[in-house]
């Protein structure tokens, strides 16, 4: 997947959360934990669009790394809603099932520039 695309996914992705934050009940719980949810299903993409801006590959591992911690939390606040029965089950079911497509992009974006490292690390220790 390019940047681009991730970028518009992750943007997507807050869009539908704040979609979906808007039709929770209004009671104090479903309060609390739409604000959590909104903060951190929206730093998904924020924080995808900090780690592109990365200063090095290291930098770029370790703010992909706060872009799981976030997606991962949207979860379990969906999970949490649902638990709570804030919602019906099937109501977050396409937003879980987004969070985990991200994380599991995610993990393969940190897997795969840490392989690219090692390697060039492997090829720079090969020559001298």
């Amino acid at each position: 997947m390019h940047n681009e695309d991730l970028k518009m996914r992750t943007k997507g992705f807050a869009l539908a959360i704040i979609k979906f934050c808007e039709a929770l009940p209004t009671d104090s719980t479903a309060k609390v934990l739409a604000h959590q949810l909104l903060r951190s299903g929206c730093s998904v993409g924020a924080n995808y669009r900090a780690a592109c801006r990365g200063k090095s590959k290291a930098d770029f591992i370790s703010k992909m790394a706060i872009v799981l911690e976030e997606v991962d939390e949207s979860a379990y606040w969906l999970e949490l809603l649902s638990d709570a029965g804030k919602i019906q089950p099937m109501t977050a079911k396409a937003l879980l099932r987004e969070a985990n497509e991200l994380a599991a992009i995610t993990v393969a974006s940190i897997n795969t520039v840490k392989r690219n490292m090692a390697q060039a690390q492997g090829t720079l220790q090969s020559t001298v």
